[in-house]
């Protein structure tokens, strides 16, 4: 059963990474395993409760919907009788819907190929631009970091501190303004030949609308240093904020054009639904999600294994 989960064989590797995913989503898995029991029979009740789950899980009203829409069609057409057949069902939607979200970066086109990081305050920016220049080492990359979150010392010294864990330079200044900094490491990364730079900028909320202006001149100050770059804008996002994700996509997409996304803080309170609301709403490639705080705790977002993970089910 749900074969159609299954994608290359598993390796030690990426079964425990698949463990620890079920049970970062084991909130929602187990409410649905719960309704969906063998025996149960299918009927409006249950259809009932399955979309309660949906929406409490951070799905949202539209993308709750079209997946009650897709799975009753499903039943259908496959004349399913019982409960417990209604979550292959719901993997089949979900498969269908996460899917278009599922496309890894590849950095390769250009170099240096510039990433800049955006998002509100405490969504991860800085603890996910340590991993992700873990990521991309492990790739055979080397990789640049930009201290342009000029706004906080602490978020300097945290980058500093990451840069020595994963040796590699950090770009930073006392002071100045963070199109300073990030154009300056722009600049030493087309010097010194380095592969990937990733920019850290200030946490800012949406509806500060003088520091979303000033990112915006962070991002032209870029294509100044590098005609074409930034080559990805990521918007990092913190799994535990819900429905309120999905503005945070709208309003940074409208700003910056965003690229792509990180989900960050998927380590047990998380729900999970909101990639789905985000793919219905104001669909945006998901290029990686996080479980934890190791440097190895932010991977490629693979939808497979995703709707497996939320679902409780054997991928």
């Amino acid at each position: 059963m749900f074969s159609f989960l299954k994608k290359t064989p598993a390796t030690a590797e990426s079964s425990n990474w698949l463990t620890r995913l079920t049970g970062s989503l084991a909130r929602t898995g187990g409410q649905l395993t719960a309704l969906l029991v063998p025996g149960g029979r299918i009927d409006e009740d249950l259809y009932e409760e399955l979309e309660t789950i949906l929406i409490t899980s951070d799905v949202g009203m539209d993308a709750t919907r079209a997946l009650l829409a897709d799975v009753r069609r499903h039943v259908k057409e496959e004349k399913l009788t019982e409960a417990s057949q209604l979550k292959e069902a719901l993997a089949h939607a979900l498969l269908k819907l996460l899917q278009p979200l599922a496309k890894p970066l590849d950095v390769s086109p250009n170099k240096p190929f510039v990433i800049m990081l955006c998002g509100v305050n405490g969504a991860g920016k800085t603890t996910s631009i340590g991993k992700l220049a873990k990521h991309f080492q492990t790739q055979g990359k080397s990789v640049l970091l930009a201290a342009g979150d000029t706004f906080r010392a602490a978020a300097r010294e945290q980058l500093m501190e990451w840069g020595k864990r994963n040796d590699v330079t950090v770009i930073a200044q006392q002071s100045g303004d963070a199109a300073a900094v990030i154009y300056d490491a722009v600049q030493a990364a087309q010097a010194r030949g380095i592969d990937v730079v990733l920019a850290d900028t200030a946490g800012r909320l949406t509806t500060q609308a003088h520091l979303m202006e000033e990112i915006k001149k962070v991002k032209r100050v870029i294509d100044k240093a590098l005609p074409g770059a930034p080559h990805e804008v990521l918007l990092v996002l913190d799994a535990n904020t819900g429905q309120n994700a999905l503005s945070q996509v709208k309003s940074f997409d409208e700003a910056l054009q965003v690229t792509g996304l990180v989900l960050t803080k998927l380590d047990g309170t998380a729900k999970g639904g909101v990639i789905a609301a985000i793919a219905k709403a104001h669909p945006i490639p998901v290029r990686f999600i996080g479980v934890g705080e190791g440097l190895d705790d932010l991977r490629p977002f693979v939808a497979e294994d995703f709707v497996a993970a939320l679902l409780g089910l054997e991928a």
